[in-house]
């Protein structure tokens, strides 16, 4: 019974606990009506005994016991025994009957004790890291489900509190680490600027500009994890297969210094969301399949009905028991190709994941069949 659910186990307790009832309360019926009932052989020997004292009184000395007697004793017999096989009969439809109807109404109660229990678990499905609004609030006596839905209530108040100190944290933290490093970028242009700069300060200077400019897009894709993960404020309709278009068009440059030619299918799809957000979660996908490809590769750009846009490139391969770290935050495939890479900071995926949730969608990625990654994106209808 490991394999049955919790509403089944129930109900055939219940029913396993009726039939055993029901049988001690046949036997115990079947004991009484046999002991009430009159018994042949008992019936015989009175009579016997009765007749001889007749006879004796009317100085008979010997006398056969009557042929009446003998016709009594065989129907008391046959009644008897009519009596107690219709009881048993009967008994067992009823045991049978009632059975079936025990069983019918323990799925039923067992349905009703347990559905607090489905309400929990519905609960806990609709759960997401930044939508923790959802609420049992169970009506009804101060029993044990009432007790367990209240304290999962509370675990649901710690834990959007605790998510929400967590994202305002990042979002300030990343605010006030904005200002600084745009210091610090002004000031090595302004040394490097310097003609008399010797060769090498000018070397670490270019370095501390590249250092700089990818903590920079660090610290920009914190505050749009941040963002997206707060969620949407309102929603507008927003072109999709136009803002792929745009995006397209702005990494051309960079795509063909990569060797990579970009190809496009782009149907008209309207969605409703933030279009700031979208841009980024398109140009991300689009910077990865750039960045991560080989030259003289491709990236495949479809916008459509479902899923809503979907991204594919060239490149080396990427393990398919890999795929799922890669919308991890900090997380980049252990291969050469991407260990190591300080253009990038590790949040592209994570912010398309978080982005596609945000607008009540998901992001999905599998390997492709000839290397290079495929990525799709369906988002909820507008």
């Amino acid at each position: 019974m490991n394999g049955l659910s919790v509403r089944t186990k129930l109900t055939a307790w219940y029913g396993a606990l009726f039939l055993l009832a029901g049988l001690v309360l046949v036997v115990i019926n079947y004991l009484l009506v046999q002991s009430t009932l009159p018994d042949p052989a008992r019936f015989a020997s009175i009579s016997v005994a009765g007749t001889r004292a007749l006879a004796t009184a009317q100085s008979f000395d010997t006398l056969a016991p009557a042929p009446a007697v003998q016709l009594v004793s065989g129907s008391l017999d046959e009644y008897r025994s009519s009596t107690l096989s219709t009881l048993v009969v009967g008994s067992a439809i009823a045991l049978v009957a009632t059975a079936a109807l025990a069983v019918l109404f323990g799925w039923l109660m067992a349905g009703r004790a347990l559905r607090p229990l489905h309400d929990i678990t519905s609960a806990a499905r609709r759960l997401e890291a930044g939508k923790l609004d959802r609420r049992i609030n169970l009506d009804g006596p101060p029993d044990e489900l009432k007790e367990l839905a209240d304290t999962f209530d509370g675990m649901l108040d710690r834990l959007a509190e605790s998510f929400d100190s967590q994202k305002r944290f990042v979002a300030n933290a990343s605010h006030e680490l904005r200002t600084p490093l745009a210091v610090q970028r002004t000031l090595i242009e302004v040394a490097m600027a310097d003609p008399d700069v010797r060769p090498e300060l000018k070397k670490l200077g270019t370095h501390l500009l590249h250092t700089n400019e990818r903590s920079e897009r660090m610290i920009e894709g914190l505050l749009v994890l941040a963002r997206s993960d707060r969620g949407l404020q309102a929603r507008t309709p927003v072109r999709l297969d136009e803002v792929a278009a745009a995006v397209v068009r702005a990494t051309a440059a960079q795509a063909e210094a990569a060797g990579v030619t970009v190809e496009t299918r782009l149907r008209p799809r309207t969605v409703a969301g933030d279009p700031v957000l979208l841009e980024r979660l398109v140009t991300n996908l689009v910077v990865n399949a750039i960045t991560y490809n080989a030259a003289g590769g491709w990236v495949y750009v479809e916008v459509r009905g479902d899923p809503a846009l979907e991204v594919r490139n060239s490149g080396p391969a990427v393990p398919p028991e890999a795929v799922p770290t890669l919308f991890e935050p900090f997380r980049r495939l252990g291969g050469a190709e991407r260990t190591g890479d300080t253009r990038n900071a590790g949040l592209g995926l994570s912010i398309v994941r978080s982005v596609a949730q945000a607008h009540g969608g998901r992001a999905e990625a599998q390997p492709g069949r000839r290397g290079g990654l495929t990525v799709t994106v369906r988002l909820a209808p507008s």
